[in-house]
């Protein structure tokens, strides 16, 4: 069974730092491509940022590149978002999901793509 668990979200000020974990289950990280959103309240669900584990190709929404950092762990079966310099309009529940297709980044942060998510992390950034 396919699982991803999401951790290390919460509240900091504005200009600190939070890095956030993607554990999967059930699948090796290099067989599928994983992907970070985020819902703000109000608002739909967008595409952080994404990572295929087998080349360490990475793809970053505009508003979070040179910020936000992806990286995994194989050995731990677990992805990361280093989140630097975090802005209120960070604010946001953010979730992990994996894209069972393959490693490929060739659909990038379309939502479509991802067909497995985890349960989401809070992240808070006061100003």
């Amino acid at each position: 069974e396919v699982q991803l668990v999401e951790s290390g979200g919460g509240l900091v000020q504005a200009g600190e730092s939070l890095r956030l974990s993607c554990t999967a289950s059930g699948f090796a990280l290099d067989d599928y491509a994983i992907g970070w959103f985020r819902q703000a309240p109000g608002k739909e669900r967008e595409g952080v940022s994404c990572i295929s584990s087998s080349d360490g190709s990475t793809v970053y929404e505009d508003s979070v590149r040179g910020r936000f950092t992806l990286s995994s762990d194989g050995a731990k079966n677990t992805v990361y978002l280093q989140m630097n310099s975090l802005k209120p309009e960070d604010t946001a529940v953010y979730y992990c999901a994996a894209n069972s297709a393959g490693p490929s980044l060739a659909y990038g942060l379309w939502r479509g793509s991802y067909d497995y998510w985890g349960q989401g992390t809070q992240v808070t950034v006061s100003s």
